[in-house]
């Protein structure tokens, strides 16, 4: 089963809103905030650093996001925030626009009510790895429950560790909608606490941990019609590659072509405007910068190959805010 908001991110279309970096509760060892998420209070929208409430409004139309994934960090420890993003995002987009939001704490029944009046529609819980197993008749029941009493779909979201068949109970009592489980990885910020418990990478993969496409929970949990199997490919192939093309599409040039991968590619000459105006260029075909003139890529080559131009380079780069660069290729 995939929910509503992993058919949107599947698309591409879930923008992804950190609003917090701290979590008090526990310091997971599998946490993969990088530092420059953990522990702050900075917000971020995707890549984008959060100044100011049309920041977030104009991510989400950069990307032309369907929904809005909420995440930190904790975001229940900032309850403010996070329902004031909330709410601003329905108000702006309207009851369509998706929202579901990722929380290691229970929270209780103020905050699940907050939460919905502000505008969330599906919670997902990740119940501490040393609560797996006994959560039956504990505060991890009860939150299902209450969320579910307050008009949230609540459902868990856990990493690839371990088979656990207590979530698969829940699903079968009705009290949790769906689980999630994303394939177990390793990140810069979580790289060295995994070694330190025994984990390691896939031979041949950038991020998948070792044992983490295990057959028992392949075969025992994910073959139940409400669990969905998350892998770090589908991540990066679907999700990730997906909403760089919504982007890409959204922001290109006439003279901008979009590759497969969803990323930029389009010429750089270091040359004035004057030598394009003298050559009939049209102006679709070119942008005249501060110290350069970026141009149709296939023009450029065209125009080093005819001595119009001396030189030049073919840049690559991502759509995102930071427009980080990818690959240049010279020409000349």
């Amino acid at each position: 089963m995939i929910s509503k908001g992993c058919e949107q991110c599947a698309k591409g279309g879930k923008m992804v809103l950190f609003v917090y970096g701290y979590c008090d509760q526990r310091d997971c060892f599998y946490c993969p905030l990088g530092e420059n998420r953990k522990n702050v209070t900075d917000v971020y929208a995707n890549e984008r650093k959060v100044e100011s409430n049309e920041d977030v409004i104009a991510e989400a139309k950069r990307m032309s996001a369907l929904g809005t994934s909420i995440t930190g960090g904790e975001p229940q420890e900032a309850m403010a925030k996070t329902c004031r993003y909330l709410e601003l995002l329905k108000d702006e987009f309207g009851e369509d626009h998706h929202t579901h939001l990722y929380t290691g704490i229970t929270g209780g029944r103020e905050n699940m009510r907050r939460l919905s009046e502000a505008g969330l529609d599906e919670i997902r819980f990740h119940p501490p790895l040393e609560m797996w197993g006994d959560m039956h008749g504990t505060e991890w029941e009860d939150i299902l429950h209450i969320a579910r009493e307050e008009g949230l779909t609540p459902a868990f979201e856990i990493p690839g560790i371990r088979a656990e068949p207590e979530f698969l109970e829940f699903l079968d009592e009705g009290a949790a909608e769906f689980c999630n489980i994303n394939e177990f990885e390793m990140s810069d910020g979580n790289y060295r606490r995994m070694q330190e418990e025994g984990f390691e990478l896939q031979e041949g993969h950038m991020s998948a941990v070792e044992g983490s496409k295990d057959d028992s929970i392949v075969s025992e949990m994910a073959s139940h019609e409400k669990v969905y199997f998350c892998t770090s490919v589908f991540k990066d192939a679907a999700q990730h590659r997906n909403r760089l093309k919504r982007m890409a599409k959204n922001i290109r040039r006439e003279f901008d072509e979009v590759t497969d991968d969803g990323t930029l590619v389009y010429g750089k000459a270091f040359a004035d405007a004057d030598r394009f105006e003298a050559l009939g260029v049209p102006e679709e075909f070119y942008t005249v910068k501060s110290d350069h003139v970026e141009v149709a890529w296939w023009l450029l080559e065209e125009m080093v190959e005819d001595g119009d131009l001396d030189r030049g380079e073919i840049v690559e780069q991502y759509p995102t805010t930071d427009g980080t660069v990818v690959e240049r290729t010279p020409v000349a």
